[in-house]
C-alpha cells in the first residue's frame, strides 16, 4: 500500500497555515506507519485506544525526524474530548473506521476538531459490490473475521457515512488494494474538507 498512501497524502501540505505550520491528528495511529508520508515540519498528535502502542510510536517518531511529535492520547475516535474544537488542520484515519463502534460519531468528532477548511484523509476497506463473490464471502465470514481481526467489520459501506457526514467537499475514489486478501481488497480513499 506504499504507493497508494503516497498518492493519498500527496497534497496534505496544501492545508498548512499561512505561516507554514500544519497540525495533524491521526486517529488509530498504531505504530506510526503513516508518518513517513507526512510533510516536513508537520506537528503530529496521535490517538489510539491501545496504550501499549506508545512505545512503538516513539520509535517511529525517532525514525521520522522531519516531524514534530506533540502528544499521544489514549482514546477512541468516538470520544476525543481532550482535543479542542477547530484546533487541527488535518485529521487522518487509515484502516480505522472498519473497527470503530460508531462511524458517524467518529466523523462528527472529526468535523468538531477540524478548522474550517481543514481536511480529513481516509483509506478504508469496504464492502464489495453486491453482485460479486467477494460480497457473498464478506458476509459469510464476517463473524469470524470480526473475532480474529480485533473488531474489524468487512461489510461496511463507509463511503455512505462520509457522504452523510456534512463535509463541504468530498474527494473519494473506489480502488482495489493490491497484495491483500480478496476479503479486504475493495477500498475507498480520499479526503473531505470541512
Amino acid at each position: 500500500m506504499h504507493e497508494t498512501k503516497r498518492d493519498l497524502f500527496r497534497n496534505v501540505g496544501t492545508f498548512a497555515n499561512t505561516d507554514g505550520t500544519l497540525r495533524l491528528l491521526e486517529i488509530g495511529c498504531g505504530s506510526g506507519a503513516n508518518f513517513k508520508f507526512y510533510p516536513h515540519g508537520c506537528t503530529v498528535i496521535c490517538t489510539d485506544p491501545n496504550p501499549h502502542f506508545e512505545k512503538y510510536l516513539r520509535m517511529s517518531m525517532d525514525a521520522n525526524t522531519h516531524l514534530t511529535y506533540d502528544t499521544f492520547i489514549v482514546t477512541s475516535g468516538e470520544d476525543m474530548e481532550e482535543v479542542k474544537d477547530e484546533s487541527l488542520d488535518v485529521v487522518v484515519g487509515t484502516l480505522v473506521l472498519c473497527s470503530v463502534s460508531n462511524v458517524q460519531q467518529v466523523l462528527q468528532e472529526v468535523r468538531r476538531i477540524l478548522k474550517t477548511g481543514g481536511a480529513f484523509y481516509f483509506l478504508e476497506h469496504v464492502v464489495s459490490d453486491p453482485s460479486s463473490w467477494t460480497y457473498f464471502f464478506q458476509h459469510v465470514f464476517e463473524p469470524l473475521w470480526y473475532y480474529l481481526g480485533d473488531g474489524c467489520m468487512v461489510t461496511r459501506a463507509t463511503w455512505k457515512d462520509l457522504e452523510a457526514a456534512g463535509f463541504s467537499e468530498l474527494h473519494l475514489k473506489h480502488i482495489q488494494a493490491p497484495e491483500v486478501t480478496p476479503m479486504i481488497r475493495p477500498h475507498i480513499m480520499g479526503y473531505s474538507i470541512k
